[in-house]
């Protein structure tokens, strides 16, 4: 997992409350079986004019040209700013998969729907929560300023706007430490590789039945 330390990026803002999972990345796709080539398919339905299909060519599909992220004003966001309750509805994982995999390393709104909130921590992804005041402002910075970037510096806990303001959020330690190191749930394991082997190892010596195999 990539770690996230601090980033500087163009802020993207979808303007609507109650964002869920289907939208973010509708139920067709999750029957791919690779956790992978999710951020073509990032709010399909919205994106696109036609229905998107996994596997298919998203290169020759027709674009809406009202939804915010086809706009050139907006190519190349790394922020996304929405309203609250954003990623409710089911606890698909493919949601911060395919967020993560457009290119967000960070999403600001005054609320998350919870199982939403935390898979995003362990893909990488930054959810920030700020109040409703300030989101607003935000919206109005955004749209008011082109090529607007603020600055999140997760190790101070703070958003910083092009005018130096800084914001201030919560984070819990825990999570903080995963994503300054870059660590999801396999890699937290990971950390303790050396004493996992030599478990295994001097199990095997008092218990060397559990190295055979059935046949078959």
């Amino acid at each position: 997992m990539q770690k996230f330390i601090v980033h500087k990026g163009l802020v993207a803002p979808l303007d609507r409350a109650n964002v869920d999972t289907d939208a973010i990345i509708p139920k067709q796709f999750l029957k791919s079986i690779r956790r992978t080539g999710f951020g073509p398919n990032l709010f399909d339905e919205w994106r696109y004019l036609d229905h998107g299909e996994p596997d298919s060519d998203n290169s020759h599909r027709p674009l809406n040209p009202d939804f915010v992220l086809n706009q050139p004003r907006y190519q190349g966001a790394s922020i996304l700013l929405a309203r609250k309750n954003f990623g409710c509805g089911s606890s698909r994982e493919h949601a911060p998969w395919a967020l993560e995999q457009y290119g967000f390393r960070a999403i600001i709104a005054p609320s998350f729907a919870d199982i939403f909130f935390n898979n995003c921590f362990k893909n990488g992804v930054l959810p920030i929560v700020l109040s409703e005041f300030e989101v607003s402002r935000l919206f109005d910075e955004v749209l008011a300023f082109v090529g607007y970037s603020l600055t999140i510096d997760l190790e101070q806990q703070i958003v910083i706007a092009p005018n130096g303001r800084s914001i201030g959020f919560d984070v819990q330690p825990f999570r903080k430490y995963c994503l300054l190191n870059g660590l999801d749930d396999i890699g937290l394991t990971m950390r303790y590789a050396d004493k996992i082997r030599t478990f295994e190892s001097e199990r095997l010596l008092q218990q060397p039945w559990l190295a055979n195999t059935l046949p078959g």
